[in-house]
């Protein structure tokens, strides 16, 4: 198996995590937000079936991705066993800059590769846009996709038809650093408030951490403090799809998260361009009493220095005692609809997500398993995984169901709208208006 070099355009900032400058953040941004879109319509249909040959496989770099390599690496080993004269190339891609490869690789066949691991709030338009193949019936036959849980199905299913593999369901809690909480004589938050409160304390006794670390491109650890609120990313589906980051139930929430960047806890100019493995890298390297993480963080904080020093709890929603509505996050494989390989390219996603890669892949990385019956045993070994489950049996939120949201991911306008209020450009009622007329446009190109 050869592991061709690993992009270092984001490698580093996300090993820095505070040190990214705000000056590099803006230029980031900037590059980022002209040329991420959704990619454009796929010319690139296969010519052939050909059962030997090389196979590209992108999949996506982690915080600490070692683990996830060794897991890869087995699977690809015994797939070539069992393929004679076939070669697997993985290369592994910042999340990032995930947007900027799949359109290169969507709009020119020749440099794409046979199989992508992809965010699951990218199905819908990586489909529109003619990217990945139909797989429905390979997966129809496949004997474990029966154990798949409900909610994994549909995160690859669009219009009815599957279009890849889970690979594995995300969900993100509250971790804390216990010896912390012990030292100051403080308890779990119970509610939101409480949540801001205990962290602004944190940094008044101990002002060299961040009583959390937070984000200003942290969409995924945001949403729940708006739907926490009563909030909505928008409401409607398809050609309906209309924006309500604007209403007053979203603005209540979102003022609540932006009320912890700054001085009293995590500064706008360190925190506003900080996004989900740059605070998980900040707890982890023990620069925060706490942070919004997933399962899929418990191997990064694990390799941390905060090892044997923390704990995890579902994040509190807006009264004491409930759980603050977690994004249904995960991950799939899919194969390309322009591979020329597509029985090995199927035959590889069956393998990489599988049963037994998702049991290791859990062991290795704290992903949690899409197959019902793999997860259950997961649970039943792995005490850690409770809090994430807890969560998962309180209600997950999606993103709105429509095309149009990558186009509104892959564009940062989330990402914006938080900026712009940490830093003081605008307030929060002018900031989501704006946001709203950028979701309502992509909402509208999509159709």
């Amino acid at each position: 198996m050869k592991l061709p070099a690993l992009s270092q355009a984001l490698g580093s900032v996300r090993a820095r995590g505070t040190s990214f400058t705000a000056a590099a953040a803006t230029l980031l941004l900037a590059a980022l937000t002209a040329t991420a879109c959704a990619p454009g319509t796929s010319g690139g249909t296969a010519t052939g079936d050909e059962k030997s040959g090389t196979l590209r496989v992108w999949l996506f770099q982690e915080v600490n991705n070692k683990p996830k390599e060794q897991v890869v690496e087995q699977a690809v080993t015994a797939f070539e066993q069992r393929h004679a004269g076939t070669e697997v190339e993985v290369e592994y891609i910042p999340v990032e800059t995930r947007a900027q490869r799949v359109k290169a690789a969507f709009n020119d066949p020749r440099s794409a590769p046979d199989l992508i691991e992809y965010g699951n709030t990218d199905t819908a338009g990586y489909v529109q846009d003619g990217g990945l193949a139909d797989v429905t019936a390979e997966f129809a036959a496949w004997p474990e996709a029966k154990d798949a849980d409900p909610t994994a199905k549909r995160s690859v299913t669009v219009d009815g038809k599957v279009y890849g593999a889970p690979l594995f369901v995300g969900v993100r809690a509250l971790y804390y650093r216990t010896d912390v909480f012990r030292e100051l004589g403080l308890t779990v938050p119970r509610t939101q408030a409480e949540l801001v409160a205990t962290a602004k304390k944190i940094h008044r006794a101990r002002p060299e951490l961040y009583g959390i670390a937070v984000g200003g491109a942290y969409t995924y650890g945001a949403l729940p403090f708006v739907w926490a609120a009563g909030g909505e990313l928008a409401t409607g589906e398809g050609p309906d799809t209309r924006a309500a980051i604007d209403s007053e139930a979203a603005r209540r929430g979102i003022t609540t998260y932006t009320s912890l960047f700054g001085d009293d806890n995590c500064p706008a100019a360190k925190c506003a361009q900080m996004g989900g493995n740059a605070t998980v890298t900040a707890f982890a390297s023990g620069k925060a009493a706490m942070a919004i993480g997933g399962d899929f963080s418990h191997a990064a904080v694990e390799a941390g220095t905060v090892k044997g020093r923390y704990a995890v709890v579902p994040l509190p929603g807006a009264t004491p005692g409930s759980i603050a509505p977690a994004f249904a996050g995960g991950n799939n494989l899919g194969v390309l609809r322009s591979t020329s390989h597509r029985t090995l390219a199927v035959d590889l996603m069956k393998s990489l997500a599988g049963k037994d890669t998702q049991a290791k892949l859990f062991d290795a990385m704290g992903f949690l398993p899409t197959y019902t019956d793999v997860r259950a045993d997961a649970a039943r070994r792995k005490p850690f995984v409770k809090p994430f489950t807890d969560t998962l049996a309180a209600g997950t939120r999606f993103v709105p169901a429509s095309a149009g949201w990558g186009r509104i991911d892959s564009s940062l306008v989330l990402p914006t709208m938080f900026q712009e209020i940490v830093s003081g450009r605008k307030d929060v009622r002018t900031a989501t208006e704006d946001a709203a007329g950028k979701m309502n446009a992509a909402f509208t190109s999509a159709g």
